[in-house]
């Protein structure tokens, strides 16, 4: 049973959410134990102050672990913040024996980890796309092909060392070893995509409380990522500044009578609550709230075309957008972004679960359900990442041994 036992943490800018499920023999994930803590010391995705973000953890935790009757001892983890960045790397083998095998695919993988990095940056992903052989692009599987040639193309993603260091610490304090750190949109796109959005071209925007985190999905790999340092808590900072709120009420009012589009709300449409200053609770138009609201969606989504143009991937999507995060909840959101970005959007959140689900179900718990999927995925991998198993047969290591003994 032990083994079957997979933990979350999604330590993000509004909530830290603890997951502990149960993976079964079919493969289906059972969630165990669930804790929801609302977050400290953490801003943009970033740790700012490591006791209060650790408290916030260890809180979490132990929600989880009272509600599941076990106790956590290692996780995999989100990671956000723009101090991430991505790029693309390619690398090249040359086929000795005319036929590729799995010690070719080594070969080419660990040529692709030659990345010289700076010591503020490691690698947090490494991402397998695709590879070619002779030239002939696009090939999933090149084992038992003939070629002289093996090219693999990678994705990689990588973070300030500080940051995951100080992430990493807060973990620590709650006495968890973190398993892996997983960005947050890759975590998304195991939960929400469909297969065929993966193939045809798509991208994940999680729209968080400090971050906006985008993956641009083809051909079934992820082909570009990054974090846009604006989120909902930018709109509530808005709705509080215009209206003289505090930040909590003008959290409320969002949630309840935000909408992101004015002109599907009525001129004389009208709410209240109260300012500072006041005692009486003051009247408010709900169409001028809207307003502000879409001003600052639509600067998100604005922000979100710019870096799909910047990856040179946005005439490769047809199947849209797929939308999720805490900040994806905001009525009339998905129409924003479907006007800005000119393609389908769609709103995600998580499904296919059994257990204690009430809590998980909006897409402001996609990420930490998609950990689990990851922990899931990576159960057999040796690299911790999502990749096919190693299917290497006694023939291979025969060729591999002979291609030694020869000169």
């Amino acid at each position: 049973m032990e083994k079957t036992i997979i933990v979350a943490i999604d330590v993000g800018t509004t909530k830290v959410c603890t997951l502990i499920a149960q993976i079964d023999a079919q493969n289906s994930i059972r969630v165990l134990g669930v804790g929801i803590e609302p977050s400290n010391g953490i801003r943009k995705g970033t740790v700012i102050d490591i006791p209060q973000a650790a408290n916030s953890i260890a809180k979490s935790v132990k929600k989880a672990e009272r509600t599941s009757g076990l106790e956590i001892t290692n996780a995999i983890v989100s990671v956000a913040g723009t101090h991430i960045s991505s790029f693309n790397n390619k690398a090249t083998t040359g086929i000795g024996a005319g036929v590729i095998d799995q010690y070719d695919i080594r070969r080419v993988s660990e040529a692709l980890k030659a990345i010289p990095m700076p010591h503020n940056r490691m690698i947090i992903h490494r991402l397998h796309r695709s590879f070619s052989v002779d030239g002939v692009e696009g090939i999933r599987q090149p084992i038992g092909m003939f070629g002289s040639r093996l090219d693999a193309e990678a994705h990689i993603i990588t973070a300030s060392t500080s940051s995951v260091e100080n992430l990493r610490q807060c973990i620590m304090t709650a006495e968890i070893d973190v398993k892996q750190f997983v960005l947050n949109p890759l975590a998304d796109g195991e939960v929400i995509l469909t297969d065929i959005e993966k193939q045809m071209g798509v991208v994940v925007c999680d729209i968080g409380g400090g971050t906006t985190d985008l993956a641009i999905y083809i051909n079934g790999d992820v082909w570009h990522t990054n974090v846009i340092p604006v989120g909902g808590s930018h709109i509530t900072n808005d709705i509080a500044q215009a209206f003289h709120l505090p930040l909590t009420q003008a959290e409320e009012i969002k949630k309840i009578h935000g909408h992101a589009m004015p002109d599907y709300i009525g001129e004389e449409e009208y709410f209240y609550s109260r300012t500072f200053g006041r005692e009486e609770a003051a009247k408010f138009n709900r169409r001028e709230l809207a307003k502000i609201i879409h001003m600052r969606t639509e600067e998100i989504f604005q922000l979100v075309l710019q870096e799909i143009k910047r990856s040179g991937y946005d005439n490769l999507l047809p199947a849209g957008m797929v939308l999720t995060g805490g900040s994806s909840l905001l009525s009339g959101i998905d129409k924003v972004g479907s006007e800005v970005l000119n393609m389908p959007v769609r709103l995600a959140k998580p499904e296919n679960l059994t257990g204690m689900i009430d809590q998980l179900d909006s897409p402001a718990y996609s990420t930490a359900v998609g950990l689990l999927y990851w922990s899931m995925l990576i159960q057999d991998t040796p690299d911790g990442q999502p990749a096919p198993k190693d299917i290497s047969s006694t023939f291979d290591k025969l060729k591999r041994i002979l291609r030694n003994l020869l000169p």
